[in-house]
């Protein structure tokens, strides 16, 4: 829903990944984030999410994301870089949790948005539009439902 951005970030270059988290802050959309950290082969993929929006999908999504409950779980935890510390970005900081695997981004000391694994931003972002659907009167079901067909497919990002 709305345009989906995407932008590259290059660490340790700070106010690159503070421009980058900023943007997604001003624009108020999810933003496709591919962070290239230093001393690592593979970039990084996320989408950074804005508070209001994953607060929004997370209130109509029926159940949490069902990746959580894998058997990989193990695995997925060995390859993600343990932080120390909050990694600081100019007025950002990110708090990586230990639990679910998604980062917060806190500006002045409020979460103003979370990055998130794509497969499970995309994941709420279906169900929550589903089950938003079914809670609209049949004409507004219908206009939504002629608005959704004019949108490019989520997977075009």
């Amino acid at each position: 829903m709305g345009m989906q951005m995407d932008v590259v970030a290059g660490y340790p270059v700070n106010d690159e990944v503070e421009r980058v988290l900023g943007l997604a802050e001003a624009v108020g959309e999810p933003v496709t984030v591919t962070f290239m950290w230093e001393g690592r082969a593979e970039a990084e993929r996320a989408v950074l999410v804005p508070a209001a929006t994953l607060a929004l999908w997370e209130h109509w999504a029926p159940s949490a994301y069902p990746a959580s409950d894998t058997g990989d779980e193990n695995q997925a935890e060995s390859e993600r870089p343990e932080l120390a510390h909050p990694a600081e970005f100019g007025a950002f900081t990110l708090f990586r949790r230990r639990v679910g695997g998604r980062t917060a981004v806190a500006r002045g000391g409020v979460v103003v948005a979370e990055l998130l694994d794509p497969d499970e931003a995309h994941w709420l972002q279906v169900q929550a539009r589903n089950v938003r659907q079914e809670f609209m009167d049949p004409k507004q079901k219908a206009a939504f439902e002629e608005f959704l067909a004019r949108q490019p497919p989520l997977d075009e990002q």
